[in-house]
């Protein structure tokens, strides 16, 4: 991890959704976030949380079936393009859905992004979500993934923030580093 990361610890999906909406305040049009996790880490939790920051059409679901969706502003800002990249195989296929067409207009959050989307743009915020599996449980009881109840509500999640390209000079940093609370 490089000294530049910033790490913050979630205690819930409300947690997380709030850490996304902050960021909102200082992203801008042309923005490309990757979101990286395992299954239920809390991805689309987070563009939910996003999408609210930045003023968009609600409705944010995971795009898995369709593959992309476009959540216009209600605000006059940019709009929210919500990528998931899971079934993709590679960076061309990735590149079929035209995303260069609405980059320079929206944020673009890309789920399952790494190693597909980072050709999108010099810049890029990685957002890696990471949240405990296993640990105990009362006999019979579910695991937070088995469970639509504790899934998003009582899982702990820890969510690191990388700022790559020129886009995030030291002052475009700081400014990321305030809105988190970091």
């Amino acid at each position: 991890m490089s000294s530049a990361d910033l790490t913050l610890t979630l205690p819930a999906a409300a947690d997380t959704q709030a850490a996304a909406k902050a960021l909102a305040s200082v992203l801008r049009a042309g923005d490309l976030l990757l979101l990286i996790g395992e299954l239920g880490a809390g991805k689309t939790t987070f563009t939910q949380g996003l999408g609210e920051g930045l003023g968009v059409r609600g409705g944010i679901i995971s795009p898995t079936f369709v593959l992309a969706r476009v959540h216009p502003s209600l605000v006059g800002g940019p709009e929210l393009v919500h990528v998931d990249a899971y079934r993709l195989g590679s960076a061309g296929e990735l590149e079929d859905l035209d995303l260069a067409d609405t980059m320079d207009r929206a944020v673009t959050v890309v789920e399952w992004g790494r190693d597909r989307a980072e050709g999108l743009a010099d810049s890029r915020l990685e957002l890696e979500l990471i949240r405990p599996v296993g640990g105990a449980l009362a006999h019979g009881a579910p695991a937070p993934w088995e469970s639509e109840e504790l899934e998003d509500d009582v899982v702990e999640r820890t969510l690191t923030v990388r700022a790559i390209g020129p886009r995030w000079d030291a002052e475009a940093r700081a400014a990321l580093a305030a809105a988190l609370g970091v």
